[in-house]
């Protein structure tokens, strides 16, 4: 992730565990199915961008087998350093917003819902793109909340209008951080401008869930003092809001999650004129 500063979501808060568990209840099995689509396999070596928290790492590693290597970066290494990662993965601190290319090159570069936060998410895609070996995937996911705006797609009750109501105010707070909230639409045509080949995209996103449930209370604790802060709610109304979440009685979706990717040329394209 970018740096404290920039980024709402700090993974140093306690509800950050909550919040990656949550997010790979619910995305990971359409991040998993995404690698092994694209031909993910043994003897790989992977950079994943941004990681987080452990499951795609771990994903990543049984992929990849004990030939392959998985290079897990982020600014915040706190939920993976003396984690149970298998032998086969390295932990390093990165920030994909500022830092150089790593030394090394890469068969298959992936981030998840880390450039929507990323200020210079022009910078962070060449670098990630700079980072392939001829033939090397990148497989950029985020999110496009602006695709879908709502918590409750189904607003038939004060509850549910709350609901909504928070997550504008939420994804006020985003933009003010420099999110680009539409950002995840953008992808296809941002992975063609880096000379990628066989550019394709598709989206997913759960209507209602258990992890959501999770995800949505995590989220709404970590940001609640912003919220008031900048009468975007009051806290009678995150009380209200959160004991409605917990009662389980509210169909919760997600954003759109956009994912996209392409390939670097086995061969250098040659100009004209060249």
């Amino acid at each position: 992730m970018t740096d404290g500063s920039g980024y709402l979501l700090d993974n140093r808060q306690t509800e950050a565990g909550e919040r990656f568990d949550a997010l790979a209840q619910l995305f990971d099995g359409s991040t998993f199915r995404h690698f092994d689509a694209l031909g993910l396999g043994a003897g790989h070596h992977v950079w994943e961008v941004g990681a987080g928290g452990l499951s795609v790492p771990r994903g990543l590693a049984e992929r990849v087998g004990p030939e392959g290597r998985v290079l897990a970066t982020d600014l915040d290494t706190g939920w993976l350093t003396g984690a149970a990662l298998p032998p086969n993965v390295e932990v390093r601190r990165h920030d994909i917003g500022r830092d150089v290319t790593p030394p090394e090159t890469f068969d298959f570069v992936h981030a998840r819902l880390v450039l929507v936060h990323v200020t210079d998410r022009a910078r962070a895609l060449r670098t990630m793109a700079g980072a392939l070996r001829p033939g090397g995937v990148l497989l950029i996911e985020d999110a496009d909340p602006a695709l879908q705006p709502l918590l409750c797609l189904d607003e038939y009750g004060p509850d549910q209008e709350l609901a909504n109501r928070l997550r504008h105010g939420f994804r006020q707070l985003l933009t003010e951080r420099g999110a680009d909230l539409s950002y995840g639409r953008k992808l296809p045509r941002l992975l063609r401008e880096l000379g990628l080949e066989g550019v394709a995209a598709d989206a997913y996103f759960p209507v209602t869930s258990p992890a959501a449930t999770v995800l949505e209370a995590a989220t709404v604790r970590q940001v609640r003092d912003l919220l008031v802060a900048r009468n975007l709610a009051s806290d009678d109304e995150i009380d209200r809001h959160l004991a409605n979440v917990a009662s389980g009685r509210l169909d919760l979706a997600t954003s759109p999650m956009i994912s996209a990717w392409g390939r670097r040329p086995a061969h250098p394209v040659e100009t004209p004129g060249a």
